[in-house]
């Protein structure tokens, strides 16, 4: 260190004795001198040399150039940028700079950020679920215990359904909830609208590139069932989506083939200012079902002392000539326009903004039911054969609203919606009790609002409808509050009171068979309902829900026929819609938990139910339950991700709801209780990337089942053994 000292002071003395002004004229960089008497000696460098475009030898402030001790004395020579000299040969370092010798660094490869890349940069997460309240969700491609209770028919949990023997058939509820409720009158045939996609059922997509989403799954003899979606966008604030499910399952029992069509398409439309958006589908939707009534002699089934019947297309059946069919097809959109969005901290709370929004829905829906030919099972003497039922209901439904957002006041909407229906059959029928219309038709006029609020833990959220004109609806009222004590206890409650008529099929019907011809609209009262509901969810304990429900005016269907009529097999053709005078009570209470242990897991659902009623017209089991244990590991040193356990689902004996095929409906039936039996199905599913793999076998436990005993409704019973195998393909381009 001395002796650099000491050369840079006889460097500056020799510049004060030099014939020149005290300030040297101002020099350009580029200018600079370049040979090497211009510089220090003690400058030479180990095969670099100094870049001295970025050194500054002079000061414009002071009259003394600068030193170089300013530089070299921190004795690291990183501090100054080096270039590599491509035509000179690289220079020794003087023996006054090698007191510490410099390591020789690998000149490291520098590649310049382009953010034009990174901002191209696609990742899963910015391809955006959008469901019809606007709650967005991140497309999931993951592979869960939860993914494997949805990878079925209807693409969602059916812990609380009981499926019918063949794939696409009604399924049977386990479970009843009476807070979900429409607002108003539905069309009927509610056994046969399981696959049937709802208003609120669709989903719109945000996607960055086109998306593909297949889902494949085996059906049950001659059949498959495919779910294909493709997503795109033509800008960056307009996706759309086009999608279809098609399935056909030719069954194992005879004349039991059903086959369905659902063809979506949407649209996702926000503008660049983001206080315009406007979003729509279509929907054309075909559900078609053979039916035959169930097995004819129950013997044939639950018989095992002979292998004659174990081909289950050798049972007899009580018809062979029915159809039902459904037909729907939708046009939907809403659009809203924020007038004024003042922007405020993100962490103060929601903007002072104004948004005027507009719904609009058109729908028309057919339920038809054909026979070929009179059968004793709907009645001895029909108007006219072949049967051709058919109920028709257009629909069309309009809503502006006003919605007011603060800080301090939260989110408020107003809203007046219009809902004009036709619900109609081709005639008027004239009998001896007296007149049948042959149409409903009419409008409705309500209005209502809707509020939430966030108060940091705290949460409210609620909505009113009161309608001011018509006889369909009365009136809906939901208030919901949401805790979150901490991190892993949240804590929910809720009221929901609401009334409205039953649905239409309750109200007015014709057929061609003379006991289906019935019209209640001046004797039937709106069915109302109070529910209050509670729920806690924990991290450590799991998640309970309850839910208990006051009914007055319940509406059902039931069987008058005697018990030689039901002998005989007419149950059916005395099936009628019926009211309940007094109050019925239901209450549930459902226990969600995941028990972890390495890669090993349990996890258990259980429904308990009870109901408090003078006449039993809702009829559901105590307990159900559903416990899957499974081993999760990532296998072929992590290219796949393995998942394989068994799944035990049981629900105890009780009066299982009958099936009217003519309908399309449930009935009650109090002769008789099923249930009982435990269904064990064995499933091995695996990820590779962004493809999900199931195998399933099916209720294995009948290999071993001593008295086949099994049913999904009475004379209807549930499938047999089988492997399923298919999967859940995203890819993206």
């Amino acid at each position: 260190m001395r002796f650099v000292f000491f050369a840079l002071l006889f460097t500056v003395n020799l510049s004060l004795f030099a014939q020149q002004d005290s300030v040297p004229p101002p020099k350009k960089i580029d200018s600079l001198p370049t040979k090497q008497d211009s510089i220090p000696k003690v400058q030479k460098l180990d095969s670099l040399t100094v870049k001295l475009d970025s050194i500054s030898l002079a000061k414009k402030s002071d009259s003394i150039p600068v030193k170089l001790d300013s530089i070299l004395k921190t004795k690291k020579l990183d501090s100054v940028t080096m270039k590599r000299d491509s035509v000179k040969k690289p220079k020794k370092l003087d023996s006054l700079a090698k007191k510490k010798p410099v390591k020789k660094k690998k000149p490291k490869l520098n590649r310049p950020r382009i953010p034009e890349l990174e901002e191209d940069t696609v990742r899963i997460e910015d391809y955006k679920v959008i469901t019809y309240a606007r709650d967005t969700t991140i497309l999931d491609t993951t592979l869960t215990i939860r993914k494997e209770y949805k990878y079925n028919y209807l693409r969602k949990d059916d812990f609380e359904l009981m499926p019918f023997e063949n794939i696409g058939r009604p399924y049977n509820v386990l479970g009843r909830t009476f807070s979900n409720n429409s607002y108003y009158p539905l069309l009927g045939a509610t056994a046969r609208h399981a696959n049937y996609f709802e208003v609120k059922d669709i989903n719109y997509y945000h996607v960055p590139t086109p998306m593909t989403e297949l889902m494949f799954k085996t059906t049950l003899e001659q059949g498959q069932l495919l779910d294909a979606l493709l997503a795109f966008n033509f800008s960056e604030q307009f996706s759309a989506s086009i999608a279809y499910k098609g399935f056909r399952s030719l069954g194992k029992y005879r004349f039991d083939q059903n086959q369905s069509g659902n063809f979506r398409t949407t649209f996702n439309y926000v503008n660049k200012k983001n206080n315009y958006a406007i979003r729509g589908h279509i929907a054309a939707q075909d559900l078609e079902s053979e039916e035959n009534g169930g097995l004819l002699l129950r013997e044939q089934f639950e018989s095992t002392e002979t292998d004659d019947f174990s081909d289950r297309s050798r049972i007899d059946v009580v018809y062979t000539n029915a159809n039902n069919r459904i037909l729907g097809k939708r046009y939907y959109f809403d659009h809203q326009w924020k007038l004024f969005n003042v922007k405020m901290d993100s962490t103060k709370g929601l903007p002072t903004s104004l948004t005027l929004g507009h719904e609009f829905t058109y729908e028309t829906k057919f339920y038809d039911f054909t026979q070929s030919s009179q059968n004793s099972a709907f009645g001895s003497d029909p108007f006219v054969t072949p049967i051709e039922d058919r109920a028709r209901l257009k629909t069309m439904f309009n809503q502006a609203t006003a919605q007011f957002s603060n800080r301090i006041l939260g989110k408020l909407t107003g809203m007046v919606s219009l809902y004009n229906y036709n619900y109609f059959f081709n005639s008027i029928l004239e009998t001896d009790s007296g007149i049948i219309q042959n149409k409903l038709e009419g409008e409705e006029i309500s209005v209502g609002g809707t509020y939430l609020k966030d108060l940091g833990r705290l949460r409210l959220s609620g909505d009113l409808n009161y309608n001011i004109s018509g006889e369909l609806a009365g009136n809906s009222f939901n208030a919901k509050v949401e805790y979150q004590m901490n991190d892993n206890y949240k804590i929910t409650g809720g009221i929901h009171v609401s009334s409205r008529m039953p649905d239409f099929n309750y109200l007015l019907y014709q057929s061609d068979y003379r006991n289906y011809n019935w019209q209640n609209t001046a004797t039937f009262d709106k069915q109302q309902i109070q529910n209050i509901s509670f729920g806690i969810d924990s991290k450590l304990l799991g998640h309970l829900e309850a839910e208990y429900s006051a009914i007055d005016n319940y509406t059902y269907f039931q069987s008058t026929a005697t018990q030689e009529q039901i002998d005989n097999g007419e149950e059916t053709a005395f099936v009628k819609p019926f009211q309940e005078a007094s109050t019925v009570n239901h209450l549930r209470v459902k226990y969600v938990k995941e028990v972890k242990w390495r890669r090993w897991a349990l996890a258990n659902t259980v429904l308990y139910q009870n109901v408090t009623q003078d006449n039993n017209v809702i009829n559901v089991p105590q307990v159900l339950t559903r416990n899957t244990l499974y081993f999760s590991k990532d296998v072929f040193k992590k290219a796949m991700f393995l998942q394989t356990g068994v799944t035990f689902k049981y629900f105890t004996s009780y009066n299982m709801n009958a099936y009217n095929p003519l309908l399309g409906e449930f009935y009650i039936q109090n002769n008789e209780e099923l249930g009982g039996y435990p269904l064990l199905d064995f499933f091995i599913n695996a990820k590779v990337r962004q493809t999900r793999i199931y195998l399933k076998a099916e209720h294995f436990n009948t290999l071993f089942t001593s008295e086949p005993n099994y049913y999904s409704a009475p004379n209807y019973p549930y499938r047999d053994f089988v492997i399923r195998f298919g999967l859940v393909w995203n890819f993206f381009s």
